[in-house]
C-alpha cells in the first residue's frame, strides 16, 4: 500500500489510473485483513505490520494483544468496503479470485463472528446473503446440486465468494513447489497406492474419523463429502494400501479425480486444477443464523437461513437452535477448514476434544514456531 501511494510519481507506469490505484489499495486492504485473522485465529498474540521497516528493525518488533489485530482487521475491512472502486463482483472468467465487496462484507462479518459481536455479525451477514434462498446484490446464490460446489469444472460459481484459484497447466516442479500454482491437497488426500478407476493415488492424509462418518451416514451430502475406499476395496472396484490412521475414509470434495486429467509440463502431485473455496454462501448463511439467535434477532430469518441450506439437500425444515445450527455447520461444510475453528470460538473444543488431549485455555492457539522466536523478541 506504501508503495501504491507513490505510483502517481513513477512516470514509467504508463495507463494506471486513479480509479486502479483506488482498487488496488482496497484489494490489498482485504488481502491484509484476511491474513491477519488466519494469524491471530491460529496464534493470538502477533506483531503488528502496517508500514513498512527496516531490515536492522525486525528483532524488536515485539507481539501486539489479540484485540488490537482485530481491530485492524475490522479497520482495514470498513475502509475497503468505503472506496467506491472496489467493485461489487467480478467477471469469473477474467478476474475470478480478485477481492470485492463482497468478499469484505463477508470477512468482516465472520471476524464479528469471532469475538461475538453478535448484531454486527448479522448485519454485515445479511448484506452478503440477501434472501434466503434467493439471488444476493452480489450475484450470490445456493446452488441447485451440493455435489458441483467443488468440482474443477464448476470453479467461481455463483456459491462462491472467496476462492483461490488453481491450475493444471502449469510448469511447476519440486524445485519451487512453494510458488506451486497447482492444487497440491488433492495429492496429500488421495488414497495411497490406488489402483482403480475413480481417483489418483494419494498421500494418506487427512483420513476421515469414524466418528464423523456416523454423523454424516444416512444424510444426502454423505456421497459427496467421504470417499469411501473400504467400500470399493470390498466390492474389488479399487484397491488402496492403508496410510497412517486410515479408516478406509477419504475426503471426497477434493479428492484427486481421475476424470480432470493434468496438461502442464509439472509433475502431476503439484499440479491439480481444483480450486479452493475459502467461504462460500451456505457458509455466511449459517454464520448469519447462529449471530441472529446469538443476538436475539429475528427469528424467522435465522430458520429461513438454516432450512435453505437444507432444503437445497432434500432436508426438512428444522427450528433455528444452536445446537441444530452448529450440527448443520459440521455437515454442510465438512472437511473445508471450518470445524476446528468453529469449536474453539464456540467454547466446544475442551468437549469435543476431550479424549485427544485437548487442553482448554492452552491448545485453542499454536505455539509460535521457533524460527520466528528466534527473529523477534
Amino acid at each position: 500500500m506504501k508503495t501504491l501511494d507513490n505510483v502517481e510519481m513513477n512516470e514509467a507506469i504508463e495507463g494506471f489510473e486513479e480509479k486502479d490505484r483506488q482498487r488496488y489499495s482496497a484489494e490489498a486492504k482485504v488481502l491484509r485483513a484476511y491474513y491477519y485473522f488466519d494469524l491471530v485465529r491460529i496464534f493470538g498474540n502477533v506483531p503488528l505490520f502496517t508500514e513498512p521497516i527496516e531490515s536492522d528493525e525486525i528483532y524488536d518488533v515485539e507481539q501486539v494483544p489479540a484485540v488490537q489485530i482485530y481491530a485492524q482487521i475490522e479497520n482495514d475491512l470498513l475502509d475497503a468496503i468505503a472506496i467506491p472502486e472496489l467493485p461489487d463482483e467480478v467477471s469469473k472468467e477474467t478476474e475470478g479470485g480478485r477481492m470485492t465487496k463482497g468478499v469484505a462484507h463477508a470477512l468482516l462479518g465472520k471476524v464479528y463472528l469471532y469475538q461475538k459481536k453478535w448484531a454486527e455479525a448479522a448485519e454485515q451477514l445479511a448484506i452478503v446473503n440477501g434472501e434466503p434462498g434467493g439471488t444476493s446484490r452480489f450475484g450470490y446464490a445456493l446452488l441447485p446440486e451440493f455435489g458441483t460446489i467443488f468440482r474443477p469444472d464448476n470453479k467461481f460459481s455463483t456459491e462462491s465468494i472467496l476462492e483461490r484459484g488453481h491450475t493444471s497447466t502449469a510448469a511447476s516442479g519440486w524445485g519451487n513447489s512453494s510458488l506451486v500454482e497447482g492444487f497440491v491437497t488433492s495429492k496429500m488426500v488421495g488414497p495411497r497406492s490406488y489402483k482403480g478407476p475413480y481417483y489418483y493415488s494419494g498421500w494418506a492424509g487427512c483420513p476421515l474419523t469414524t466418528e464423523f462418518v456416523d454423523a454424516i451416514k444416512g444424510d444426502p451430502r454423505y456421497t459427496d463429502t467421504v470417499a469411501n475406499l473400504d467400500s470399493l476395496k470390498a466390492i474389488g472396484e479399487s484397491d488402496y494400501l492403508p496410510g497412517y490412521e486410515d479408516t478406509g475414509y477419504f475426503i471426497q470434495k477434493y479428492a484427486p479425480l481421475q476424470e480432470f486429467e493434468h496438461k502442464g509440463a509439472g509433475p502431476p502431485p503439484l499440479n491439480y486444477t481444483q480450486n479452493y473455496v475459502e467461504i462460500r454462501l451456505a457458509d455466511t448463511y449459517l454464520m448469519e443464523a447462529e449471530a441472529l439467535v446469538e443476538s436475539g434477532g429475528d427469528a424467522a430469518r435465522a430458520g429461513d437461513l438454516l432450512n435453505a441450506v437444507r432444503t437445497r439437500v432434500g432436508l426438512g425444515p428444522v427450528t433455528a437452535t444452536l445446537e441444530n445450527i452448529y450440527r448443520e455447520r459440521r455437515l454442510e461444510l465438512a472437511t473445508e477448514g471450518h470445524r476446528w475453528f468453529d469449536l474453539v470460538r464456540t467454547g466446544r473444543a475442551a468437549t469435543v476434544l476431550a479424549g485427544t488431549g485437548f487442553v482448554a485455555d492452552k491448545n485453542e492457539v499454536l505455539p509460535i514456531p521457533l524460527q520466528e522466536l528466534n527473529n523477534t523478541r
